[in-house]
């Protein structure tokens, strides 16, 4: 394969080619309040315990309801909610039940407080794991403490933020498992 020639570009704008996974939904509880908001800074960290980390921007609602209650759920919608997903970031729960507003089930999770959004097709019911980072950067590190995901569709049609107002959605899937060593898995 030859080399593909490239230029120069904003190094502010690197994210757009980035970004770590799905846009989710991030329901939180704490102090008679629940909040949903979207989020697309997220990533992996570990696999047993599962690990999650979270960039949530201390000016926004859900950071302090995050930060006291030390919970939290992280749902993954399909591509047809993404609509409701953008009207979720541009609208503050300090001013409005966003569950209310867009029709959206809050279902009671198992282990935490924060609620399940009952139209998503996963969510991820988690506990702070680590909150050494949260004053100083907004990160926190979440252990998955229970599981729900539907069994159908097997791989949702999962939507990807590429910036500016677009959004890439996931597509077909390429298998090449046999190519890796089993503890590479």
């Amino acid at each position: 394969m030859k080399p593909l020639r490239k230029l120069d570009y904003p190094v502010d704008q690197a994210r757009r080619f980035l970004e770590p996974g799905p846009i989710v939904l991030v329901s939180t509880a704490a102090h008679g309040q629940r909040n949903l908001m979207t989020l697309g800074w997220h990533m992996v960290m570990g696999f047993s315990p599962s690990l999650l980390a979270t960039y949530i921007w201390n000016e926004n609602h859900s950071f302090a309801l995050a930060r006291d209650s030390r919970q939290c759920v992280i749902n993954v919608p399909g591509v047809e909610l993404l609509d409701t997903v953008v009207d979720i970031g541009n609208c503050s729960g300090r001013e409005v039940d966003k569950f209310a507003r867009f029709g959206l089930d809050a279902v009671p999770a198992h282990d935490v407080a924060a609620p399940l959004v009952g139209q998503c097709h996963s969510s991820f019911e988690c506990r702070l794991h680590d909150d050494s980072q949260v004053q100083a950067d907004n990160l926190f590190i979440w252990e998955i403490v229970r599981a729900h995901v539907a069994p159908r569709p097997k791989l949702p049609r999962t939507f990807h933020y590429r910036g500016d107002g677009r959004f890439m959605v996931s597509g077909q899937e390429i298998s090449r498992r046999r190519r890796f060593k089993p503890d590479m898995l």
